[in-house]
């Protein structure tokens, strides 16, 4: 079974090398993965260019991650932290109307579309969706409830709603709108949804 095409018991038995060296090989290769899907998408981000771009042989890369769409996951997982931080207007309602709009922004642009790749990679790679899972929506989950937990230490957010209904409920319609590319992801439209799902969450959100 190559690399490229391991699931099942094997994608949890991955350890990759550890130590300053590799360590430094492996956040190279990152940012070579990185900069390639910011050039030419998913498609472009082939373990060939990624080892042309870092200096990595591709064994090594092999040795990092398990798959093309691990490394590519681990990668936009980054990209996308860096590109979202975290708002802090002084309310909750604010602060998450604030991400709703930042996130909408996001999967409108180039990097959308790479997010969309990406997920349609992870259908066929159950590797790389445990590598986009830990490092991409783990990452999301965690901002998320920053900002909810200010609202349950504000008094206006109820602390028996589950996070990842909030989650689901604020982020999941911008994911299916940059899929099915049924309603365009404005900020007029992010805003208008963020409020009316909200209504529902926090209390004092009109």
């Amino acid at each position: 079974m190559s690399p490229e095409t391991a699931t099942g018991a094997d994608e949890y038995a991955f350890v990759r090398p550890t130590g300053a060296r590799s360590d430094r090989i492996h956040q190279g290769i990152l940012d070579a993965t990185a900069e390639l899907l910011d050039e030419g998408g998913y498609p472009a981000t082939t373990v060939d260019a990624i080892a042309a771009r870092s200096g990595a042989s591709k064994a090594t890369i092999y040795k990092h991650w398990p798959s093309r769409t691990a490394v590519a996951a681990e990668a936009f997982g980054a990209m996308m932290a860096q590109s979202l931080p975290l708002p802090d207007t002084g309310s909750t309602a604010g602060d998450l109307v604030e991400q709703v709009v930042r996130v909408s922004a996001f999967y409108a642009s180039a990097r959308g579309a790479v997010f969309a790749q990406l997920l349609a990679a992870c259908v066929e790679d159950a590797t790389g969706a445990t590598y986009f899972r830990e490092y991409f929506l783990n990452g999301r989950r965690a901002a998320i409830t920053e900002l909810w937990q200010r609202g349950i230490d504000r008094g206006d957010a109820n602390p028996g709603i589950a996070i990842d209904d909030v989650i689901d409920i604020l982020f999941g319609p911008l994911i299916f709108r940059r899929i099915s590319g049924h309603y365009d992801l404005t900020e007029e439209h992010a805003r208008r949804l963020a409020v009316t799902a909200l209504r529902g969450l926090i209390s004092g959100s009109d």
